[in-house]
């Protein structure tokens, strides 16, 4: 934590030009000497409010996810239950491949989870926001499946690994390269991630034993 909190401006600038350093170079490599001269602050005054790099990357991880869940309604997995599972479902994919389209701060601060240079054993912040995000489509997938909306074939832990691996790999994909595509191409592009989603998750897909 923070020793101080700057002055809300100044803050937000920090963690804006903060999140972008660590987004393209990486934790290890990312210079604090940068992020404090685009701030235009002396290297006591960040200090003063951050105390240390870590800090700083913990810090930038916890706003984006609160800034996420400022930006985006994030259902209660109980309130996907019946028979509007997949549309609840499908606004809230929409909002998030909308968010990765756009090159905010908190979209690029996505890009974290991603590093492989960065593992969630190493950082509180991404280790708890991982943990979060996995216990949340365990029981959204646990909801689907008692209401009949996901399909019970494989076993349920099965199934969320599986689901949650997808879900990383078009996160990832969409964060650094959904920007790169006009608006009409990316609403293609999602709604064909909607559609994996749907066919891996609907009862009733097909298997290739019953082509």
């Amino acid at each position: 934590m923070a020793p101080h909190d700057p002055p809300p401006r100044r803050r937000e600038q920090i963690l804006e030009t903060a999140t972008r350093e660590f987004a393209r170079k990486g934790y290890e490599h990312a210079s604090l000497n940068t992020i404090i001269r685009a701030c235009g602050m002396s290297k006591s005054s960040f200090y003063h409010f951050f105390g240390s790099k870590e800090a700083l990357f913990e810090t930038v991880v916890t706003e984006a996810m609160r800034e996420l869940g400022r930006k985006i309604d994030i259902p209660a997995p109980h309130e996907l239950a019946g028979p509007h599972f997949w549309e609840h479902l499908t606004r809230l994919v929409t909002e998030l491949l909308e968010s990765a389209g756009r090159e905010s701060w908190f979209a690029e601060a996505g890009k974290l989870f991603h590093s492989p240079e960065l593992s969630v054993e190493h950082s509180p912040a991404l280790r708890e926001a991982t943990a979060s995000v996995r216990n949340w489509l365990d029981e959204a997938l646990r909801i689907g499946r008692e209401c009949g909306e996901v399909r019970d074939d494989l076993p349920s832990s099965l199934q969320a690994s599986l689901v949650f691996a997808v879900l990383r790999s078009l996160d990832d994909w969409s964060l650094h390269h959904l920007h790169e595509y006009p608006a009409e191409q990316r609403e293609r592009i999602a709604r064909a991630q909607l559609g994996l989603l749907h066919r891996m998750l609907a009862p009733g897909s097909e298997d290739p034993e019953d082509e």
